[in-house]
């Protein structure tokens, strides 16, 4: 069932996630056409809709002459859209020197589709995931270079930071020449690569690396609403639950961003879409087309921070479920965002994660795995197991107690390095000590011990044997740091 939805998708690659009111008109007018009310954004601020059954011939007439990429027909996309953080130029912070030129530039580089997911973003920004590529530039301080950070799919969910800083211009090249890498050979660390590059003829600009960034704890991007910008303009953000997103108002949409002079239509990864710069004039042509289509755009945080497959309605009915449960319990979640993932390949840029799992020796029925990333922030790439096959009943307490773990732990001094480690707090000689787990922040006191490991009270910690995990993230004894006892 699953592969017969993927093969009756069209993909529309809009590639950095912008696109002109008069090509996303086109493509509303395909969708149209074969017989479709609704359009859907993809995680890689694509566009996807159904073909009804239409075959590849009229689809090919459908696009011919727009100038507009797609894809329709496979079970697993041979080619990938180029991400990037435009959306967030004006809209959020951004590093001093990246514009929505830089982008531009960068984009229209790009002669061929690539094969590799690729990232184009900004740190100082959060409205755009920064690691959910394979292929992750990152803006540096240097004006016009990138930091990269490579995740070999084949190597699992590990990204390693290549040892030079890329001049922007290079990028392209990089790109493919890595795509031929990744294709034809076995994996290489970062390290070797750069010294496969080296080796050969391929010219690139290189600066020393200063240090590996380090990126800010991640704010959770609101996306909705008209909200002011600079100079007396405003964006407005538009978000539907269900990710269905009616074509007579998309094409409203449009004529009006061309009478009004705006260029770019935004789309964002978490299937949504931004148009900036409305002028202060013109709010109330927005306001009053919102109202003639009925558009909510005030949802609550907890509605919106979540990230799922598309035409997925398994894991739709899931969230559903979840946000009546948690909406009960009024309990506060800002700040963190969501995935489910239900046996798809999909990179995680969420705080947390909830998967459903296989459970071989259990009576049939369905069960997930819950992890959340380092810190609950995705920026570490690095995501840690919180409970293993659980039923879905109990999802929203787990949910509730690492919402209130979150905010514990918050500090908004704390940034993160992506592979390396926080420093330890300090302990004077002599200071009474407990052992604190460094990911889910489980304390163990030797005077409880850990009945769910057969501990009995009494152990000293440095007593436990090496194979000691945490009974709450399976976190290995060496994560544990000394904390003093307060």
């Amino acid at each position: 069932m699953e592969n017969n939805v993927k093969r009756n998708l069209i993909r529309v690659f809009v590639k950095g996630g912008f696109l002109s009111p008069a090509d996303l008109l086109k493509i509303m007018d395909v969708s149209r056409a074969l017989g479709n009310k609704h359009i859907m954004f993809g995680s890689r601020q694509d566009i996807m809709f159904p073909s009804n059954g239409a075959d590849d011939r009229v689809i090919q007439d459908a696009f011919q002459g727009i100038g507009i990429e797609y894809e329709h027909g496979s079970d697993q996309s041979v080619y990938q859209n180029i991400v990037s953080a435009y959306a967030a130029v004006n809209v959020t912070d951004t590093t001093r020197w990246v514009k929505e030129d830089t982008y531009n530039v960068l984009i229209d580089a790009f002669d061929e589709k690539p094969r590799l997911k690729i990232n184009l973003v900004d740190s100082a920004q959060s409205l755009i995931p920064l690691f959910t590529g394979e292929l992750n530039f990152i803006a540096s301080q240097e004006e016009n270079y990138w930091y990269l950070y490579i995740r070999d799919p084949r190597k699992g969910n590990v990204m390693e930071c290549w040892p030079r800083l890329i001049a922007g211009q290079d990028i392209p090249k990089v790109c493919r020449e890595l795509e031929k890498i990744f294709l034809e050979y076995a994996p290489f660390t970062a390290e070797e690569l750069l010294i496969i590059f080296l080796k050969s003829y391929i010219r690139i600009n290189y600066k020393p690396l200063p240090a590996r960034p380090r990126f800010p704890a991640v704010v959770f991007p609101y996306y909705e609403g008209l909200n002011a910008m600079l100079n007396n303009l405003y964006w407005l953000g538009l978000y539907w639950r269900n990710n269905e997103y009616d074509i007579d108002f998309m094409r409203a949409a449009c004529k009006l961003c061309q009478e009004t002079n705006i260029s770019k239509i935004n789309i964002i990864p978490w299937k949504t879409f931004i148009i900036k710069g409305i002028k202060a004039s013109d709010r109330l042509r927005w306001e009053k087309l919102m109202g003639k289509f009925g558009i909510n755009e005030r949802h609550s945080s907890l509605e919106l921070n979540w990230h799922l497959p598309v035409m997925d309605d398994e894991a739709l009915e899931l969230k559903r479920y979840l946000i009546r449960e948690l909406d009960q319990q009024d309990i506060r979640t800002h700040g963190l965002t969501f995935s489910i993932k239900t046996n798809r390949a999909m990179f995680f840029f969420t705080s947390i994660v909830i998967e459903k799992s296989v459970r071989q020796d259990a009576a049939p029925g369905e069960f997930y795995t819950i992890q959340y990333a380092r810190n609950f922030n995705p920026a570490h790439a690095v995501y840690i197991t919180y409970a293993k096959y659980i039923r879905k009943e109990m999802i929203p307490a787990l949910l509730i107690e690492l919402s209130k773990l979150y905010f514990r732990q918050l500090n908004p001094e704390q940034e993160a390095e992506v592979g390396v480690q926080q420093p330890e707090k300090h302990v004077a000689a002599g200071e009474p000590v407990r052992y604190q787990c460094t990911n889910c922040l489980t304390v163990y006191d030797p005077a409880y011990g850990d009945a769910r490991a057969n501990v009995p009270p009494g152990i000293n910690f440095n007593a436990l044997p090496a194979t000691y995990t945490c009974h709450v993230c399976d976190s290995p004894k060496e994560d544990f740091r000394a904390v003093p006892v307060s």
